[in-house]
């Protein structure tokens, strides 16, 4: 079969362009095909193309110069350019796992000849060996086969060569002589490596976690041999033995990017030994047991049969509002809600050609009294009204003080913007009692409807924390939604930030600023803010630092700047989970009011988790600009673990009870660094869901 392939290999050859000559022409002409190919075939002028036939072509002869580029590229042993174009191209665009005519896949190249950083990279990418290669005799006939038929090869081009007179003909065959010389010696160098290889070592470390009352995590590394092959799969067995017999289950991972492995499907209770073994073109290697030598599957709430706190929380909420829709059937709000998705259509309808219409009731300035602006950006442009003015409108031009809990009520209110016009409605009915508290909160309401009508849209996005104040009395509540589809509006005016701030022509001195003034000078701040205030947390465990501080009106809470969403914290693991056993440890702790682990113990040295601890305290205190000392005060809230989904989870740490909350005018020794603000609660409740 062998003989029968480079025949085949000879006869495409005679009918195509000669070979590299030497190594160095080689990697030119690789170089010069990848360069071709760089362009994607789409971007031809397919008005030029004849048909999807030729289209097909085409495609396959993109194709076929990106595999023939990436095996030159391996056997080159050009680490940067393989890189280049497993970065640049999917594995179906390289067609990665397709062998050659000589039966080899890129990653055989690369272990045979004992590259182990392209082996790497090729990997990581996907890549697999041939399956060709089931056994090492096959393996080792198979190289024996291409050493031979290439030096048949290169004694008949020899030959050829000194018999023949000068001319073409002998030239191009002097330029095949160099190409089967230098791919004879390929051969060789592979044969010699596959030959010298020996078994891996064991993994160098194997650590076992429990992730859940079902699951294992285990988590292993290379071994640390330099001397064997390059490893291309790992093992993974688990038993109820030590002994590993009878074994209960087994996974290969051929997906090298990540070393890691979730056993699932556990009984919770049981204990699991677990052991991983490496593989590489010569076998298995010895396995390697796992640290701790066995594990438990369980979770923190099995200690005492707690259930999670929010299960069916959001659908009794729902139930509730439904509850409360179902009782104002009957007001005289609900005939004009029959008529909402009419309304809504309407306003729909008109989209967002309002923001360039004359008649818009858009407010350029603002004259002592209660605002509601809405900012939409997308990348770095804003929406704006056809005069290049921030939607602005009116809320109330007499309220000159913003109470904070009118403005914690709308913030809870944007969590329902599609039920604004019913909420507006059922406030009108309630006025009956002139309520001044009522009577801010409808107009709130119908500012609200009156943005969402001239806009078109009825998501107006988040509010921001805090109200805009100027020395003129105005009040400006800001809302900020990103635009992240590729929608498009007609008539939309999209201006870049930069040249909105440049353009406006103020009115106010740089000392006494309006509120419009200082919401441009502050924009980039208030989407970056935005932004930040949507990112999500890798999954792990986090230790997280609860200081809340007290006003006349409301409690703020400490957070980072760079994540307003979540308390200050730090990592203490990627793993969320806390197993049983863990936490009847933080219990015992929490009984006896032991202090927060800070210096390691000898009694304590084999507990990860306190050596986890004791890392994640260290690295707070220096965070939030508290002495390590200090520490042996806090607290751990040993109650719960906050659980945000299964990803994420959270231990908190409480400074001493009386210092928990500071009141106004209580002094505070210790102050974070730059990089920390104060929320709301409210507010922080908000962002946290």
């Amino acid at each position: 079969k062998m003989t029968q392939q480079m025949r085949d290999l000879q006869l495409a050859q005679a009918r195509k362009p000669p070979g590299p000559s030497s190594p160095n022409a080689a990697k030119r002409l690789y170089r010069n095909l990848s360069g071709k190919f760089r362009v994607n075939y789409t971007s031809f002028d397919e008005g030029s193309l004849v048909g999807r036939g030729e289209k097909e072509k085409l495609r396959k002869s993109y194709l076929f110069q990106s595999n023939a580029a990436l095996f030159e590229a391996v056997e080159l042993q050009d680490l940067d350019r393989v890189q280049e174009m497993l970065k640049h191209y999917s594995p179906e665009e390289l067609d990665l796992n397709t062998p050659n005519s000589e039966g080899l896949l890129p990653l055989d190249i690369a272990i045979m000849t004992n590259n182990a950083p392209i082996a790497r990279a090729l990997l990581q990418a996907g890549a697999k060996e041939s399956p060709h290669f089931v056994s090492l005799e096959s393996r080792s006939l198979h190289l024996s086969t291409l050493v031979r038929e290439a030096e048949q090869r290169v004694n008949e081009l020899m030959a050829q060569v000194v018999n023949e007179a000068p001319n073409a003909d002998c030239s191009e065959k002097e330029k095949q002589l160099k190409a089967w010389e230098w791919r004879f010696r390929l051969y060789k160098r592979m044969k010699a490596g596959f030959e010298h290889a020996r078994v891996p070592d064991a993994p160098s470390s194997v650590h076992l976690s429990v992730a859940s009352s079902t699951s294992l995590q285990v988590t292993f590394w290379e071994p640390l041999s330099v001397n064997s092959a390059v490893v291309t799969k790992y093992k993974v067995e688990w038993s109820c033995s030590p002994t590993f017999s009878p074994l209960l289950g087994e996974a290969v991972i051929d997906k090298l990017k990540d070393l890691h492995f979730t056993i699932q499907g556990l009984v919770s209770g049981t204990a699991y030994h677990v052991r991983v073994s490496a593989y590489n073109m010569k076998g298995w290697g010895p396995p390697q047991a796992s640290t701790p030598p066995f594990a438990i599957p369980s979770n923190w709430r099995e200690y005492d049969g707690r259930a999670p706190r929010r299960r069916g929380q959001a659908e009794a909420l729902d139930h509730l509002l439904g509850q409360v829709k179902t009782v104002h059937q009957h007001c005289i709000c609900h005939e004009p809600c029959k008529n909402q998705p009419q309304s809504r259509k309407h306003s729909v309808s008109k989209s967002l050609k309002h923001l360039f219409h004359p008649g818009s009731k858009f407010l350029k300035t603002l004259k002592r009294g209660l605002y509601l602006t809405a900012i939409f950006y997308k990348d770095d442009n804003i929406l704006v009204t056809h005069e290049d003015q921030i939607p602005v409108v009116e809320i109330d031009d007499t309220y000159s003080c913003l109470l904070m809990q009118d403005f914690l009520w709308l913030t809870k209110v944007s969590c329902m913007w599609d039920e604004i016009l019913w909420l507006r409605q059922c406030v009108t009915v309630s006025q009956s009692s002139c309520s001044c508290i009522l009577q801010t909160r409808f107009k709130m309401l119908l500012a609200i409807s009156q943005m969402q009508g001239l806009l078109g849209i009825q998501d107006l996005g988040q509010v921001f924390f805090e109200p805009i104040k100027d020395k003129q009395g105005n009040i400006l509540i800001v809302t900020l939604k990103e635009v992240k589809t590729n929608q498009t509006f007609e008539s939309v005016r999209w201006v870049p930030i930069c040249k909105l701030q440049s353009g406006r022509k103020s009115v106010s001195s740089p000392e006494e600023p309006t509120a419009l003034d200082t919401l441009l000078i502050s924009l980039q701040d208030k989407l970056a803010y935005h932004q930040r205030s949507s990112h999500a947390l890798s999954p792990g465990l986090y230790l997280g630092y609860l200081k809340l501080c007290s006003a006349v009106d409301q409690i703020r809470v400490l957070v980072p700047e760079q994540l307003p969403n979540i308390l200050c914290h730090v990592k203490i693991r990627s793993n969320p989970n806390i197993s049983r056993e863990e936490w009847e440890w933080l219990q015992k702790m929490a009984s006896v009011e032991e202090p927060v682990p800070t210096e390691p113990e000898t009694d304590r040295s084999q507990n990860p988790l306190f050596q986890e601890l004791q890392v994640a305290i260290k690295e707070l205190m220096t965070l939030v600009n508290i002495p390590l000392q200090e520490a042996k005060d806090f607290r751990l809230y040993s109650q719960e673990v906050l659980d945000f989904g299964d990803q994420v989870s959270f231990l908190l740490l409480l400074p001493p009870s009386d210092d928990v909350c500071t009141a106004p005018g209580q002094n505070t020794p210790y102050t974070p660094r730059s990089g920390f603000l104060t929320l709301p609660l409210q507010i922080f409740e908000l962002g946290e869901e």
